[in-house]
């Protein structure tokens, strides 16, 4: 393939210069109108055209607020999935969808893309030059689709791993909606009466000359805090934030942590499943694709957010170090339920572990479903009931004072 210089004009009307590879000027011509260009001249490339064509890639490039979205990741893999299916070499699907993206972040990352493959590098090295828009998993498996020569296949499996993991994501997401909502509005209505109501209360009971009932003083004390010293709540919520943060760095208080997280009545099972579900689609995806297993399961490892259930994973990836099995240090970590160490084995037993490991995914991805439902029942009332005493609370410890008047004056 031979590299071609081309002069073109925008859809701004403005002039643009550059270089793209092609076999022939004629695809060069139609790879140029493919960017969404209008080219006035394509010529073959010489050294002066590739300096100035480099000069441009270092200068300043358009802003964008935001990042790459997900769903926008999704649909770029699987059109490129679908166009390389189609026949269509690498280089020339990457500039048909340059073309039909709108100006934004993902069209400038397919550009850079573009041109480094133009200049030699294979598609996964490019990706790997945006590790924050395609993680390890994904170049990973990109790298193991080229050297199997069935890139087309690991983009269609990468889109649907994408997809599920989305909307394993807006399931617990979604669910935890309408108990957020709830905790929001009250604690809302809550603040507007500790800050507003009860101070007039307050000041009516001083005109009484008689010292405050302790619950009803607690409550202006409350108030009072929540009015004039608001601000040491936020620094305490902050400081909380940071104390962890920097606890999680110290490995022995990271994994007491994330196991007092993974013993919490409700969110403990949760956690678990959640954890289990990415466990198996990841790692069963990478070995579908090719990936070697310990390089499969280090890349699993990152996933999971949980330093407990990655510390059993790594143990895994030791003893298949050694030439032992994969369910044997599962089954030890006490991590992973009993049904998905067995499936496990009996994958190993029989030679389809990948194809096991999916399966696992997508029962414990219903498992997720039934346990966000499970625990959004057993959390509607608690904080129902939560709620109702906080105000009960309330009107009790304002009503008190006028209670101790009418006896004092019934005493009289």
């Amino acid at each position: 393939m031979s590299k071609f210089a081309y002069k073109a004009i925008n859809k701004d009307g403005k002039e643009a210069f550059g270089i793209v590879e092609a076999e022939s000027q004629a695809l060069a011509i139609n790879d140029v109108r493919n960017l969404g260009l209008y080219p006035t001249q394509v010529r073959e490339a010489t050294k002066g055209d590739e300096k100035r064509a480099r000069r441009q890639k270092g200068g300043v490039s358009e802003l964008y607020f935001g990042g790459v979205k997900a769903k926008q990741l999704v649909i770029m893999t699987r059109q490129l999935s679908t166009l390389i299916d189609a026949g269509l070499p690498l280089l020339r699907s990457i500039n048909i969808l340059i073309a039909q993206q709108k100006p934004s972040k993902l069209r400038d990352i397919l550009r850079e893309i573009g041109s480094d493959i133009q200049q030699g590098s294979t598609f996964s090295e490019a990706l790997a030059k945006h590790p924050k828009q395609f993680d390890r998993l994904y170049v990973n498996m990109v790298r193991a689709g080229e050297l199997g020569g069935m890139l087309e296949v690991v983009l269609a499996r990468l889109a649907i791993f994408m997809e599920r993991r989305a909307a394993l994501r807006r399931r617990v997401k979604g669910a935890m909606i309408y108990p957020s909502a709830v905790i929001i509005i009250a604690t809302c209505i809550v603040s507007f009466l500790l800050i507003k109501v009860v101070p007039v209360f307050a000041e009516v009971f001083k005109d009484f000359g008689k010292g405050l009932p302790g619950p009803t003083q607690f409550l202006v004390d409350v108030g009072d805090f929540m009015a004039y010293r608001w601000w040491l709540l936020l620094l305490g919520l902050n400081s909380t934030i940071i104390v962890r943060k920097l606890l999680h760095k110290i490995p022995a208080l990271k994994r007491g942590m994330d196991w007092v997280v993974l013993k919490v009545w409700l969110i403990g099972d949760l956690v678990t499943k959640v954890a289990v579900a990415r466990f198996a689609r990841t790692l069963g995806t990478l070995i579908t694709s090719g990936v070697p297993i310990l390089q499969a399961l280090r890349i699993t490892k990152e996933t999971i957010g949980n330093y407990v259930i990655e510390c059993a994973i790594q143990k895994v990836h030791d003893s298949i170090k050694e030439g032992d099995t994969i369910a044997a240090p599962l089954d030890e970590s006490k991590v992973f339920p009993a049904m998905v160490v067995n499936m496990i084995d009996v994958g190993e037993e029989t030679g389809s572990l990948d194809t096991m490991l999916i399966k696992v995914a997508d029962i414990y991805d219903a498992e997720v479903e039934a346990a966000v439902e499970a625990m959004l029942q057993m959390m509607e009332p608690i904080i129902i009931i939560v709620l109702g005493a906080i105000i009960g609370f309330i009107v009790i410890s304002l009503y008190l004072p006028i209670f101790n008047l009418g006896d004092a004056i019934s005493g009289n």
